[in-house]
């Protein structure tokens, strides 16, 4: 399941459960129209709450991060305890041209991408 917020120039992302592909297009049709604003887009994905993400997902996340919008971003910041999503966050950075932050803080993620 899944949880977008919008704020003037940031996503807010949060997943609890299974992040299964209807999640993910979800989350692609709130950021194909919050890209059409004007200014950068920042992302916040808090991530403590998954459990699991399905194949279908770790395809798409790929496909759609490194093909089509590897430039769109400003900042990304990734919340979770999981070490296994930290390094795969570290590991988005050669694909995506933002800055990508892991906090295991929620307000420590969010005051970062207020700056």
């Amino acid at each position: 399941m899944i949880t977008i917020e919008q704020t003037d120039n940031t996503l807010n992302i949060a997943v609890m459960g299974e992040f299964t592909i209807a999640d993910f297009k979800q989350f692609e049709e709130n950021t194909l129209y919050k890209l059409k604003s004007p200014g950068e887009v920042d992302l916040i994905f808090d991530l403590r709450g998954m459990i699991r993400y399905t194949a279908d997902v770790a395809w798409e996340e790929i496909k759609f991060f490194s093909r089509e919008h590897n430039h769109d971003f400003n900042k990304i910041a990734v919340v979770t305890n999981n070490q296994w999503l930290t390094w795969q966050a570290w590991l988005s950075r050669l694909f995506v041209d933002a800055d990508i932050c892991v906090f295991q803080d929620y307000d420590e993620a969010k005051d970062w991408i207020q700056e």
